[in-house]
Parts: C-alpha cells; structure tokens; sequence
C-alpha cells in the first residue's frame, strides 16, 4: 500500500473509533436527526480532506470534536429559509400563480399585458445580474437543466451552482418586489 493509502485507512479506523460518540455529540447540539447527519457527513469529508493537503492530523478525535463544533457553530448563524414554495403559497393569491401568469396561453388581453410587462422586467433583472448567477438562473430556471447537467456543461460544482441561483434568486425578488407589489396592489 501507499502511504496516502495508509493514512486514509488509520484516519477511517480513528473515524469510526469515534463515530457513536462524535454523533451523539452533534445530535445533542441539533434540531434534528437529519441536520445531525449532515454535520457528522460534513465533518467526515473535512477530515479527509484537510489531511490531505494539510499536514497529517496527528489527534483526529480531538480535531473531529471541533470541526464538529466549529460546523455546528457556522450552521447557527446562517439565516434559515423558508422553501420557495412556502414563500409564494402565502404571498399570491389562490390561483395567480406567477407559472399561470407567464405561461398560460389561454387568456384575456389584461393578462397578455401583464405577461409582457412580468417578462420585460424579469429580462432587464436579469440583464444586470452577474453572467455566472444570471447563467445559473436561466439554464435551471427557463431552459430546464438539471444542476447536474449544468455543471457536466460548464465544470463547475453543483454547491457553487446552487449558490450562484440562490443569490440570482434573492436578487430577482428584490428588483421585482416593486412590481409584485403594484401588480398585486398589496
């Protein structure tokens, strides 16, 4: 064997050494039982790849607790979000789904103007979006990609293309809020 071989085989040994205690300790520091698995994943992968382009972690259980820690610590202060679908369950009206008003072909002439005006704001957002976060949104949003598509396509990772959508997305309900709110009269 290598000695990389090696190594990662005495950090698996130490990891699962550990395992019940580590996930009792971040289970009792969470919400729930999938954001507790999500830590201890998170930490897994940090572990084998900090040793690897670091120098070699010579008390993995002791770095394991506290990057344990230090992800549990990050995780509380990012702000949490609610789904989309949440979001427009709770602000459109029943029935006036932005999908229906953009997309339905059936429909009056009051429609086909607020389908031109929606499309037309939604272009000039986009239009001074960043191109990677304008990307993002189009292809995932417009053009049906799959994330994984998209990042075969253009080599970027998937939790950067998340990222880059997410920030369109914010963006995008910041410069339409205005119109959302005219058109809805709220």
């Amino acid at each position: 064997m290598t000695n990389a071989t090696e190594r990662r085989h005495v950090l698996m040994a130490a990891l699962r050494g550990c395992q019940q205690r580590l996930r009792a300790f971040i289970a009792g520091r969470t919400g729930n039982i999938a954001d507790a698995e999500d830590v201890y994943q998170e930490v897994s992968y940090q572990l084998i790849k900090a040793d690897s382009y670091l120098h070699p972690i010579e008390q993995v259980a002791a770095w394991l607790y506290r990057a344990a820690r230090n992800e549990l610590i990050d995780r509380s202060r990012k702000k949490r979000e609610l789904p989309l679908s949440d979001d427009l369950d709770s602000e459109w009206p029943a029935g006036e789904e932005l999908g229906e008003v953009l997309f339905n072909p059936q429909s009056g002439a009051e429609d086909d103007y607020l389908r031109q005006l929606v499309w037309r704001e939604l272009e000039l957002a986009l239009a001074d979006m960043p191109a990677a976060q304008r990307e993002a949104f189009e292809k995932t949003e417009l053009q049906g990609y799959s994330f994984k598509q998209l990042a075969e396509e253009t080599g970027t990772a998937v939790e950067t293309l998340l990222s880059r959508k997410h920030q369109a997305v914010l963006f995008l309900r910041l410069r339409l809020q205005v119109l959302y709110e005219a058109v809805t009269g709220s």
